[in-house]
């Protein structure tokens, strides 16, 4: 089987499609920086550098010798959900991946694959301007079967359910036009934790903050905290200590959290060492923009600890010097391991 992988960024789906034995021909983004990333790491795999609502359609047809009506075939779109995320910080800026998914039907309805995968926000159900109901009925209208159906089936998941050390909630949709039963993996008894995934000192060893790994392979790398920021980690009790332990130090405490104990305490804490990690998100390396603090050290997180988080093997690398790129690349991807189960399932269903 064949996979295109739309919005595919630094590789997250790529490479857990590739994991469980399916060949991915191209991903398509936008994000120059995601390019090197993406190739160095997927052998095969090129690299488009696109906006997608300007690529052509017949492109995967003249360049790559895609055809259409292709029942091994599957498009993938993992497309930028800032509209529809909670966390977004102005509508008006992230108004640009609001029908994102829209344009990723037309190639749909031109190739006509096999299977359509689809992961996006949970916001993209809920929101009442999104575009998931209209792309719905277009996957009936086009034989994929109704929401819901014994041939498209979607639901909200978390990724701490499917081996992913890190607790993500999720839009994850899969559809046939094949007239086969699908539905979506199914689910482990234990969540893998933190310690599982970041514990081992040999590998994940104890660096300070603003540590820069010569190793650019391993990216065992953490930002550099202010003084007052180092402090405030320093008072913050280890496996899952949090900013209530210093509400009362005038000087520690923030003026904007005065009076507010119940608000955004993750903020300035310290993740758990037997829990799943709060998700990964492209922030994960600052210690001020959620429990991203280590459970020990007096740091955030490093590259490696958050892309091991978001289960990226070992040897994937980011091709980057930039610390916050890296983190961008890392944030924003698909957990490979939940990736690799929904190619596995499609390959069981294909049998």
């Amino acid at each position: 089987m064949r996979a295109i992988d739309f919005f595919c960024g630094g590789g997250g789906m790529t490479c857990g499609l590739r994991q469980a034995g399916i060949e991915v021909v191209a991903g398509v983004d936008f994000d120059i920086d995601a390019k090197e990333t993406y190739e160095a790491n997927n052998e095969g795999a090129k690299f488009i550098h696109a906006d997608i609502t300007k690529l052509p359609l017949n492109y995967f047809e003249k360049e790559m010798n895609i055809r259409r009506n292709d029942d091994n075939l599957i498009l993938v779109g993992c497309s930028p959900c800032q509209f529809y995320s909670i966390i977004r910080s102005s509508k008006e800026k992230s108004k640009a991946s609001k029908d994102l998914l829209l344009q990723f039907q037309n190639f749909i309805e031109y190739y006509n694959p096999g299977y359509v995968l689809v992961e996006n926000v949970p916001g993209i159900i809920t929101n009442k301007e999104t575009v998931l109901y209209d792309f719905l009925s277009f996957l009936e209208e086009h034989g994929y079967g109704a929401p819901k159906s014994r041939t498209c089936k979607y639901e909200v998941i978390n990724m701490k359910d499917y081996g992913v050390p890190q607790s993500r909630r999720r839009f994850s949709l899969i559809a046939t036009r094949l007239g086969r039963e699908v539905h979506l993996p199914e689910k482990e008894a234990n969540e893998v934790t933190v310690r599982e995934a970041i514990g081992d000192r040999r590998v994940y060893r104890r660096i300070d903050a603003g540590h820069r790994d010569t190793n650019t392979t391993r990216f065992h790398s953490a930002i550099q905290l202010s003084e007052i920021n180092l402090e405030r980690i320093q008072h913050t009790p280890h496996d899952g200590g949090n900013r209530l332990e210093w509400k009362n130090d005038r000087r520690l405490q923030l003026k904007c959290y005065r009076g507010k104990d119940h608000s955004f305490c993750d903020v300035y804490g310290r993740i758990f060492w037997d829990k799943p990690s709060p998700t990964i998100t492209t922030k994960f390396l600052s210690y001020s923009n959620g429990r991203f603090g280590h459970p020990e050290d007096d740091r955030g997180l490093s590259v490696r600890e958050g892309a091991t988080l978001q289960s990226f093997p070992w040897n994937y690398e980011f091709k980057t010097a930039r610390l916050e790129v890296a983190a961008k690349l890392i944030g924003n991807a698909v957990p490979p391991e939940y990736a690799k189960r929904l190619g596995q399932l499609i390959l069981e269903i294909n049998r």
